[in-house]
């Protein structure tokens, strides 16, 4: 189940990947096409528009592709006997991936929340083993399983 988890994840990043990289060249294009036909303030606002959207779009592609990179190096081959980056958690009922932050998903029927390390949740969880408790937020959770 853990391969599926990885593969799905790593889709999910490859077309908002996609997505980015067509709206980025798309404003190449018009930014290209307008300087050829257009000059004055009027030109001059549109292309520092264009360029803006096109700055914002480009680190939003860096975010993206930094996410990608964490799941590269995810083996979903691996087990873990403690938790660490890759590790698929099972607490209080809820399926946890540690890897990144990204959307939950479902996977044969079952909600998976991605998480990164470094989140107040995923920082209680690191290094530690089945039957590990700890509190957060008023809640206390149980490890109840680690692949």
């Amino acid at each position: 189940m853990k391969h599926l988890i990885l593969l799905r994840y790593k889709q999910l990043l490859q077309d908002r990947i996609d997505v980015f990289q067509d709206m980025i060249s798309g404003l190449t294009v018009d930014a290209q096409n307008d300087a050829k036909g257009s000059a004055g303030d009027k030109h001059e606002t549109a292309l520092s528009m264009m360029h803006l959207e096109q700055e914002k779009l480009n680190h939003k592609l860096r975010e993206i592709l930094e996410q990608k990179s964490i799941l590269d190096k995810i083996d979903a081959s691996a087990e873990h006997r403690l938790v660490a980056l890759g590790s698929l958690v099972q607490a209080n009922g809820l399926l946890l991936f540690i890897s990144t932050a990204l959307p939950k998903l479902t996977v044969e029927d079952k909600t998976v929340f991605a998480l990164s390390p470094q989140s107040p949740l995923g920082s209680l969880l690191m290094g530690n083993g089945v039957g590990h408790t700890f509190e957060l937020n008023g809640k206390t959770y149980v490890i109840e399983s680690v692949l």
